[in-house]
């Protein structure tokens, strides 16, 4: 889904220090730390095995990933799309990674399939719920093992797709970054953020800007380094699909 499998491993780790780069041109005052997200469950159309409409990937795919991020002083997000699974039967299972210092967590809404409709048919949703279930799991590991705070990264460009916001719980041991997670022109990319970001702010905010999906409406550009830090309030958390 992203560029971290399409490249080997020292062309990709070279593109994200230039992206890193033009971050800290854009905002010399802030230290850019680079990162690596991975998908490690994905949403499936078909049930599967597991009748869950998901595919977790191996913990060998995960390693690989920890690897990579070494070379280049990296966090890694580990992000899951649960399907017809939950997030309280995927969290678990992450557990050991989990407990390393610089792995985080993401959960894609959008694909959380609580109505049954099949994965890509409808935009799933996480309720308030959902979110203060990680939130104190991943709490418990940070007092528990001496952790430094864990982030936590909800993707989101619709209403729906996460419900009751006001009644999500922040824990000191956790960072939450809403992450506008919708593609196409600047114009509607800022509109998104502002409609479903901006409205509902939880703690941290977070955009995502895809290398080819971004381009395919007028004007055919994505939006500058300069031009999201121009948002308000400014994204602290900048992913590139």
């Amino acid at each position: 889904m992203g560029v971290l499998g399409q490249y080997p491993a020292p062309v990709m780790l070279s593109k994200l220090q230039s992206e890193v780069k033009r971050w800290e041109q854009a905002d010399p005052g802030t230290p850019v730390i680079p990162a690596l997200h991975y998908i490690c469950v994905t949403a499936q159309a078909d049930a599967g095995r597991n009748g869950l409409h998901n595919l977790r990937m191996p913990f060998s795919q995960i390693d690989s990933v920890l690897r990579m991020a070494k070379r280049i002083n990296a966090l890694v997000f580990l992000d899951i799309q649960v399907g017809f699974s939950t997030v309280q039967t995927e969290l678990p299972l992450l557990e050991k990674y989990l407990r390393m210092p610089n792995v985080h967590f993401g959960i894609d809404p959008e694909f959380s399939m609580k109505e049954g409709s099949v994965p890509g048919k409808r935009i799933g949703t996480f309720d308030a719920t959902d979110i203060n279930y990680v939130t104190g799991y991943l709490g418990d590991l940070v007092r528990k093992y001496n952790l430094p705070p864990k982030i936590f990264v909800v993707h989101r460009f619709t209403r729906r797709m996460v419900t009751n916001y006001q009644a999500i719980q922040l824990r000191n041991e956790v960072q939450v970054v809403m992450d506008m997670d919708g593609w196409g022109s600047p114009e509607s990319k800022q509109k998104t953020y502002q409609y479903f970001i901006a409205q509902e702010p939880v703690q941290f905010t977070g955009f995502k800007l895809f290398y080819k999906n971004d381009l395919k409406n007028e004007p055919h550009r994505m939006l500058t380094p300069a031009e999201v830090l121009s948002l308000k309030p400014i994204p602290v958390y900048i992913q590139y699909q």
